[in-house]
């Protein structure tokens, strides 16, 4: 009996799958279909899959032309499925003609004509056209220029730059119209905004009013009020508002959440984020400080962003103390939180001006989880137990610094009219809570 093997995201399927599918089949007797997992995919770029790992496996079956369906989830796999299931035919698509030929050596390997006109990625990115404006300096954009390349229906239909930015200036060299921000609504069905956060609600309710949906950078706005009025806006509307936090898209960063939540170290008890770099000086003037971002809008959200994922919105007491410029008490150069539940507890310090360690713990009864400096770009983290030789560690790719995975739910999310995020609507406005009672001087001065 000749076994064949064949691999695919089978996204969509449509004839050109099962015509190859028909060809590997002809090819012998018993024909084994690796279906890839999201996770690996990821690792290989793809991050516009619309269709779940189920729901692609079944779309193979109903075909009937597998025998058996199996589930790709690592590099390498391929020579050890081939040695598992003794397989003599591999075969893909000849788009992929040379890339499999180290394979020669474990079996016979059979590049298939692929066929012409049809692609899941065409398919993907006619069904997805999004005429995507973005908003802010370039500083903030040239990122995302760069990652929303990766990802398909993410057409920018032009940039409003901040005040303060050379309207000459190129945005990594990619040229982009530039146009006052009602110009570029009028040309835009969605909109990135990552402008001063004392402009986000203004310009945030003026798109959704329009009837445009947005993606802002954290936080959204500088208070509860503020964010819960926009949310309804969006409601009334029609259209998705979502915060920009890339971290909240990470695959470790989502992975690291279902082991804590899992009872992997057991009940939680603290969690203690810090993030900090030494981005400002204390000796700005104040006019040039008025376009910087300050700590807490800079790097709370990100810090607050595992306390309320894993404990909750529902505190009992919040203290906090900054050290801020002395002649602006809105403007913190360092801030600490500590966070009081229940049965639990939570520390948060951020600073601008002021260094520290940079990394994330996550403390339970029987173990705990580390994510080493700087803990936002998760990729890598450690279950830690009193055994060392029970630690377990988990890396997990990250491109892009999760913007572009952002993107791609964002753009999702507009696609189907349903927010795919990990960041919760209550978890922003507990975000903006938080900025709020900053705002208000609800905090102890260091100065």
């Amino acid at each position: 009996m000749i076994k064949v093997i064949t691999y695919g995201t089978f996204d969509m399927l449509h004839y050109g799958h099962r015509r190859l599918l028909e060809r590997a089949k002809a090819l012998g007797d018993y024909l084994i279909v690796g279906v890839t997992a999201e996770d690996f995919d990821r690792t290989r770029g793809k991050i516009n899959v619309r269709q779940t790992l189920m729901d692609r496996i079944e779309n193979v079956r109903a075909t009937g032309l597998a025998d058996e369906i199996i589930v790709e989830e690592y590099e390498g796999q391929k020579i050890d499925d081939i040695q598992r299931y003794d397989i003599d035919i591999f075969t893909v698509g000849s788009d992929w003609i040379g890339k499999f030929d180290y394979l020669n050596d474990y079996c016979k390997v059979v590049y298939l004509d692929r066929t012409e006109g049809i692609s899941s990625t065409e398919i993907r990115t006619e069904e997805s056209f999004t005429r995507l404006g973005i908003v802010g300096d370039i500083p903030h954009l040239r990122k995302f220029v760069k990652e929303s390349t990766y990802v398909n229906g993410a057409n920018l239909s032009g940039a409003c730059l901040s005040d303060s930015t050379n309207k000459e200036e190129q945005i990594e060299h990619i040229e982009l119209i530039v146009l006052d921000f009602e110009s570029l609504l009028d040309a835009s069905d969605a909109v990135y905004i990552s402008s001063h956060p004392s402009k986000h609600y203004e310009q945030i309710k003026e798109a959704l009013k329009r009837g445009k949906h947005v993606l802002c950078e954290a936080p959204l706005a500088l208070s509860h009020v503020e964010s819960e009025e926009l949310f309804k806006i969006a409601d009334e509307n029609g259209v998705i508002l979502m915060e920009a936090l890339k971290t909240a898209f990470s695959t470790a960063y989502s992975r690291l959440l279902l082991l804590a939540k899992s009872g992997k170290i057991g009940k939680i008890i603290s969690v203690d984020a810090v993030c900090t770099s030494l981005s400002y000086s204390p000796e700005t003037d104040a006019t040039k400080r008025a376009g910087i971002w300050n700590t807490m809008c800079a790097w709370g959200p990100t810090a607050l962003l595992p306390v309320f994922g894993l404990l909750g919105k529902d505190y009992n007491s919040l203290d906090m103390i900054s050290m801020t410029e002395k002649d602006d008490k809105k403007f913190d150069l360092f801030t600490r939180m500590n966070f009081s539940y229940s049965d639990a507890t939570a520390s948060v310090i951020i600073g601008k001006a002021v260094k520290s360690e940079s990394e994330l713990i996550i403390s339970g009864v029987n173990g705990y989880i580390y994510v080493p400096s700087p803990w936002w770009k998760t990729d890598y983290f450690e279950l830690r137990y009193e055994n060392p030789a029970d630690n377990r560690r988990y890396f997990y790719q990250l491109d892009g610094e999760g913007i572009r995975y952002e993107i791609a739910s964002f753009l999702k999310s507009v696609r189907t009219g349903k927010v795919a995020s990990y960041l919760s609507r209550e978890m922003s406005l507990e975000i903006s809570n938080v900025i709020g009672r900053f705002y208000a001087g609800d905090y102890k001065t260091l100065n």
